[in-house]
């Protein structure tokens, strides 16, 4: 859908605005907001400014994070207290704009809060200083921060921003809301759609790797309570019994260098491949022999990654790399444990549980090398093996398509949702009459 222009414009003079609609001004920040020093209140609740969620209560911030809640507000004295309404400069800011609060409360000294002019419309402003243009202004204004160092009002004020006319901030911020709600709900279905895809991945390993492809085959009890019924040809063992290679990589941190053997971590490792973009870490050449003394990595051997994260496996696809610690490599016993099929079969519901099970650690999950056996093993025959990692290949290959697609579109209308918002509070569009009405009024 394309936006009417306003009838008429003016160069603003700012970089970042360009040229602006002809009854706009532009203003240095601290014209239209001030700092405010407001000490906390004996009952403020203490805020946390988060790129993700905005300005919310630090306890609710750690627990959406699944983090402990340690709360302590020593030295009350310099927090200072914040309004609904109010905006606040976090240590951040400079990577995703400023932030609104929704809520009162107190934040910590690091932090800088602005109260707005009463002329100003908040949903208006929640957009204009999360825009990428004016973030990338803030940018230009605070090179050299990123070490740590927070943004001072000083930096802020001195930022030129349009004068918009009350009524006019109101019906954008109301065309806003309706139109980014629109695309939010289109990312979410994208989003959903990622997730069933998710799962859909995961019951067709499942299934492949406990049932077979043959819907036809005679089927037995395995004898394990909710693995039920498996093909009545297939042995049940412990994980190592067919796997007479089994490396594990525990040992000295290798020295890291800017270039030399690619190091696999377990980061590389993800959803059955090896990510090479994941993390890009190198060890010198001459301490290679040193580092896979213990075994060096063939083409197909089975990757493993021990904690941090625990369970992910991929095949191996090349040789000139060396292993990181917590991860353990195997290789099946040739003509009898196909390599590819028991990458699926360690990916698989089964053996991801008694991986859990068998797994210790109160922070992060890991496992021994010494328990990796007593993980269990559905062993069909080989010949069968190869079918049901080709089948797999292909499964997943057109579900990892389907997952790309939701991903791009999700990519796409996110450009778009910050390309509006952007067009909208620089007056690049004008949107006064397609607000809606109530809001607008």
């Amino acid at each position: 859908m394309s936006f009417p222009r306003y009838p008429e414009y003016k160069e603003s003079g700012v970089e970042w605005l360009g040229e602006v609609p002809a009854h706009w001004d532009v203003t240095p920040g601290r014209r239209l907001f001030r700092q405010d020093r407001t000490p906390a209140l004996p009952e403020d609740e203490q805020l946390s400014a988060t790129q993700k969620y905005g300005v919310i209560p630090q306890k609710l911030f750690m627990e959406l994070e699944d983090q402990k809640v340690t709360l302590a507000l020593s030295g009350l004295e310099n927090f200072k207290h914040v309004e609904g309404g109010d905006f606040v400069i976090s240590l951040r800011s400079f990577q995703g704009g400023i932030e609104r609060s929704e809520h009162a409360g107190c934040v910590s000294p690091a932090y800088t809060v602005l109260k707005p002019d009463s002329s100003l419309h908040g949903r208006f402003w929640s957009y204009l200083l999360k825009s990428k243009g004016y973030i990338e202004a803030l940018q230009s204004m605070t090179d050299g921060i990123r070490d740590g160092k927070s943004i001072s009002y000083g930096q802020f004020g001195a930022i030129l921003i349009p004068t918009v006319p009350t009524a006019e901030q109101t019906a954008i911020a109301a065309f806003l809301d309706r139109e980014t709600a629109k695309i939010d709900a289109l990312v979410a279905e994208q989003r959903r759609l990622i997730e069933l895809l998710k799962e859909k991945r995961q019951a067709v390993i499942s299934h492949a790797v406990t049932k077979g492809v043959n819907p036809d085959a005679p089927m037995k009890d395995s004898g394990i309570e909710w693995l039920g019924e498996v093909p009545a040809h297939w042995d049940i063992a412990g994980l190592t019994k067919y796997i007479p290679v089994l490396v594990d990589y525990r040992g000295r941190t290798p020295t890291k260098v800017d270039d030399g053997v690619f190091l696999v971590t377990a980061k590389n490792i993800r959803d059955g491949k090896i990510d090479y973009s994941a993390s890009e870490e190198f060890i010198a050449e001459n301490e290679y022999e040193d580092v896979m003394r213990r075994g060096k990595p063939e083409i197909g051997d089975v990757l493993f990654t021990t904690e941090a994260p625990l369970g992910q496996v991929a095949n191996v696809d090349r040789r000139d790399v060396a292993l990181a610690q917590r991860i353990i490599k195997f290789r099946g016993e040739p003509g009898v444990l196909d390599n590819y099929f028991l990458k699926y079969w360690l990916m698989g519901t089964f053996a991801q549980s008694d991986m859990e099970q068998l797994a210790t650690g109160s922070t992060a999950l890991g496992i021994k090398g010494s328990k990796v056996g007593q993980i269990r093993l559905c062993l069909p025959p080989y010949n069968e093996q190869v079918s049901i990692a080709r089948f797999l290949d292909d499964e997943l290959d057109n579900l990892d398509t389907l997952t790309a697609e939701a991903q791009r579109a999700i990519d796409l209308l996110q450009e778009r949702r910050s390309a509006l918002i952007s067009a909208a509070v620089t007056g690049q569009i004008d949107v006064r009459h397609l607000a809606p009405a109530p809001q607008a009024e």
